[in-house]
């Protein structure tokens, strides 16, 4: 369990912390600009969730294209969309709770409830990432374990 643990940490971690920079300040931006809560959340979520994913991405296709090179293959269409095919199955669940119904909403409220942009965001982030990592962990091992 150990072993999967720090996996799990040195997969998910980097993007966490770009993730968590690219929230607070998409959020605190599109406040400035707008003075609205709800485009503040939604802006907090998706900038959030495109640094999150652009580097899971980003990470993936590297390791597919260090694998394809050891074994002298060309990195093609194909391997892009099993790269694509693999995050959906990981996170697909997991990113439609969390990116349509969790996420905005935690980020809507709390800067409200604690009269604090840059805390509430942080605090609705945190909170949204627990019922996030948890489907999308389950199926992360269900992907290494069924689809390779």
């Amino acid at each position: 369990m150990r072993e999967r643990v720090k996996e799990w940490i040195k997969r998910y971690l980097p993007a966490e912390i770009l993730s968590i920079l690219v929230t607070l300040a998409s959020s605190w931006l599109v406040f400035e600009l707008t003075q609205n809560a709800i485009t503040t959340a939604l802006a907090g979520t998706w900038g959030g969730n495109i640094a999150y994913f652009g580097y899971i991405l980003v990470n993936d296709i590297l390791i597919s294209l260090k694998n394809c090179k050891r074994n002298n293959l060309n990195y093609k269409w194909k391997n892009f969309l099993q790269n694509i095919r693999a995050l959906a199955v990981e996170f697909g669940i997991a990113e439609l709770i969390d990116s349509l119904f969790i996420r905005p909403t935690l980020m809507y409220y709390f800067p409200i409830w604690l009269d604090n942009l840059t805390l509430g965001v942080l605090v609705a982030k945190i909170a949204a990432d627990v019922t996030f990592y948890i489907p999308a962990i389950i199926s992360y091992e269900f992907g290494k374990k069924y689809m390779n």
